[in-house]
């Protein structure tokens, strides 16, 4: 035996082993009633048909109605983002959410992104409006907008219009590459 054996024995001299008391049996019936297996089932297809819309809409900072915003996510190149800015991108789509209710937009805006990636689509143009008749509440829609885009992993770049494609009322939207635009373009250069 080594000292630190002999110290371990000298130590330990004197305690007792824990009492150990009945234990609970946690184990699964063999065989579940037909209720139990229903209500797994309705769980199961409850899960299935949550909403995948994760896009937030609420406490989201607001802009105002004539304001240029931008943004560009992490890794997007300057001269990448610069184009987009002064609209030089083609535009492959557009999605109108004049006059819409919040949730409506937000619906549409999240099917919508993920229709135009589906499709290859890399910049998009998103009009929500300036919303400077709403004395009230102006800007709501574009405000929203603004707070969704970032949510999105699809979205690399938003910027505001320029005046030909609806100026402070539109967005350009740059979309990110799907895996099959990828693997072309890395076949042909």
């Amino acid at each position: 035996m080594t000292d630190d054996d002999d110290f371990f024995l000298q130590e330990m001299q004197g305690v007792k082993k824990i009492q150990q008391t009945k234990k609970v049996d946690l184990s699964q019936p063999h065989s579940a009633t037909e209720a139990q297996r229903l209500r797994q089932q309705s769980a199961t297809s409850e899960q299935a048909s949550i909403n995948p819309n994760h896009l937030q809409d609420y406490a989201i900072e607001r802009v105002q109605p004539h304001e240029e915003l931008g943004y560009r996510c992490h890794g997007i190149q300057e001269n990448v983002f610069r184009r987009l800015r002064q609209g030089k991108n083609p535009i492959d789509a557009r999605l109108d959410l004049h006059r819409m209710t919040i949730e409506k937009a937000r619906e549409l805006v999240f099917s919508f992104i993920n229709d135009c990636v589906r499709y290859d689509l890399r910049t998009v143009l998103i009009m929500p409006g300036k919303g400077d008749r709403n004395t009230e509440d102006p800007a709501l829609l574009k405000s929203h907008l603004i707070h969704w885009l970032p949510q999105l992993a699809d979205v690399l770049a938003y910027h505001t219009a320029h005046p030909k494609d609806g100026g402070a009322g539109a967005m350009y939207v740059l979309l990110r590459k799907s895996g099959r635009k990828k693997e072309q373009d890395r076949q042909h250069f």
